[in-house]
């Protein structure tokens, strides 16, 4: 299978996009490569190959939820321009 150049100007129109005729015959190029490629990967047998979600298997990412210590409050205040009853304040933005 292969995509002429009519067809790469129905895709480009699709993408909304205004291809030049060099583009045209890049784009072809490039996409007939794409699907000759998939050709090749067509031909191999997967019979015995499980099928997967990603290539490289995740594990649990996920740490332990185990207290540690952290800023006390007067710390965390320290820098902040304004703050107002132990929190920081900030301007309102809603109203």
């Amino acid at each position: 299978m292969t995509i002429g150049p009519d067809e790469v100007l129905k895709i480009g129109h699709l993408a909304r996009l205004n291809l030049t005729e060099a583009e045209v015959a890049s784009l072809g190029k490039d996409l007939n490569a794409i699907l000759a490629y998939v050709e090749t990967l067509n031909a191999l047998d997967t019979a015995g190959v499980p099928t997967l979600a990603h290539a490289a298997e995740a594990g649990d990412t996920w740490r332990d939820d185990a207290p540690r210590p952290s800023l006390a409050p007067e710390e965390a205040l320290e820098n902040a321009p304004r703050t107002g009853d132990g929190c920081f304040s900030v301007p309102k933005i809603i109203e």
